[in-house]
């Protein structure tokens, strides 16, 4: 089952529960998060509240889409509830990239520390039930006035030297009334990020990822997919400039789900009551790795099954702003 955000010309919200080809609306259900408290406080799953609410008219997905009618899966009332955070080197395959990008950083016959982590989660980022792994890395992306939806521009700040595209899953999770955090599902994303100013120094990794960041149309609820299989491609003036597929999902990771989610959620902070989070899970492909630089204009495309619609996303330049501090 699929979750989705649709708001009518008017203004007017409701929540789509998409099973396969068949897309209804859910009856007095305006907001995802609030479905999804509602089952929290119910004790009964999300499945089971849809149920209880029952559907309603038919919905074309593709229609809303090309309309700019579907939102983000996910958001809050109070952006300053909703945090972005994620991490890297979490797929088989990630470290190359990102070996790539901070070699300048270390003598070429010395391991850098990227490598070094990417190892330590590879030996210890799965462990057995009960026990908890090696940490990842981890970044925080701002809060929920970074989040974009389907169709909308990512803004690449007037300061940045790279707006580069990040094709990933990320979870989405509530945080219930007693602290426990709840995941909803998983959605398609790109984590937005620019690549250029990490390349640069490693440390830079944070101003890197204080950027926008997207979520596919569709929240996919229930057990993640462990083996995803989907296809990255950036589009100019409406031709493919480049295209390379990627892989997601447990099968592909050097951490398991659990193990990422133990190392956010520890942290007292991210377990207050009402707040959402969406963790992004990381990526092993990039095509800033393979020497592309995006331009304004280009479009974001990341598709991948069982989502039915693609998350695309142009990308565009942010003015010039002033961050003056005045004495008071």
């Amino acid at each position: 089952m699929r979750l989705l955000q649709h708001r009518a010309d008017d203004g007017r919200r409701q929540v789509i529960a998409a099973d396969g080809p068949d897309a209804r609306f859910i009856r007095e259900a305006e907001t995802v998060r609030a479905l999804a408290w509602d089952a929290i406080m119910s004790g009964y799953d999300l499945a089971a509240v849809i149920g209880h609410r029952g559907l309603g008219d038919v919905v074309d997905l593709k229609a809303a889409l090309e309309a700019g009618r579907l939102l983000a899966p996910i958001d809050h009332d109070d952006p300053a509830h909703l945090s972005l955070t994620g991490t890297g080197l979490t797929h088989l395959g990630s470290a190359e990239g990102r070996d790539q990008m901070h070699r300048a950083a270390a003598a070429a016959d010395h391991q850098t520390d990227s490598m070094r982590m990417f190892l330590e989660g590879l030996e210890g980022g799965k462990p057995a039930p009960g026990a908890v792994g090696q940490q990842p890395e981890w970044f925080y992306k701002g809060d929920g006035s970074q989040l974009v939806g389907p169709g909308q521009p990512l803004t690449m700040p007037a300061f940045a030297q790279d707006g580069g595209e990040e094709p990933e899953l990320a979870g989405i999770y509530l945080i219930g009334p007693d602290g426990t955090p709840w995941r909803l599902g998983v959605c398609l994303a790109n984590e937005f990020s620019d690549h250029v100013t990490e390349r640069h120094n490693y440390l830079w990794l944070a101003h890197s990822k204080l950027r926008p960041a997207a979520l596919g149309p569709e929240l996919l609820v229930g057990t993640p997919p462990k083996d995803l299989r989907g296809t990255s491609r950036i589009l100019r003036d409406d031709k493919v400039l480049w295209e390379r597929p990627f892989l997601s999902g447990e099968d592909n990771m050097s951490h398991s789900l659990s193990n990422l989610e133990h190392h956010h959620f520890k942290y007292d902070l991210f377990r207050r009551p009402g707040d959402v989070h969406v963790h992004f899970f990381g990526t092993a492909t990039l095509s800033f790795s393979e020497g592309v630089r995006t331009q304004v204009g280009d479009v974001f495309e990341i598709e991948a099954a069982p989502f039915t619609l693609p998350l695309r996303n142009p990308l565009v330049g942010g003015a010039e702003s002033q961050a003056a501090v005045r004495r008071l």
